[in-house]
C-alpha cells in the first residue's frame, strides 16, 4: 500500500484500483481506519486523538487526496502530501 503521508505516528496511505468510493487508510499502531475523502466517513477503529489529527490533514487537504485517487486508479505514482503540522 504507498505511503501518501506520515505524521505523528501516522501512516497514510491509499491502494491502486481501490473500490469506491474514492478513500485512504490511516494507520496507526494496531488500528486502522479508512476514511471517504469527501464526506469524510470513517470506517474502523482509532484513537480519538488520532483520528482527530487525521480528520483535520484530511480537511486541508482534499484536493489533493482527490487527485492522488484519480492517479491511483489510473496505476499513476503517487504523490506525496505535506505532514499535519
Amino acid at each position: 500500500m504507498p505511503e501518501i503521508s506520515r505524521f505523528l505516528g501516522i501512516v497514510i496511505a491509499m491502494y491502486y484500483r481501490d473500490h469506491p468510493p474514492p478513500h485512504f487508510h490511516a494507520l496507526y499502531g494496531e488500528f486502522e481506519v479508512t476514511v471517504e475523502i469527501e464526506s469524510g466517513i470513517v470506517t474502523g477503529e482509532f484513537p480519538t486523538r488520532a483520528l482527530r489529527h487525521v480528520l483535520e490533514w484530511s480537511e486541508m487537504h482534499r484536493a489533493e487526496l482527490l487527485e492522488d485517487w484519480a492517479r491511483a486508479r489510473r496505476s499513476r505514482p503517487l504523490r506525496k502530501i505535506p505532514p499535519l503540522e
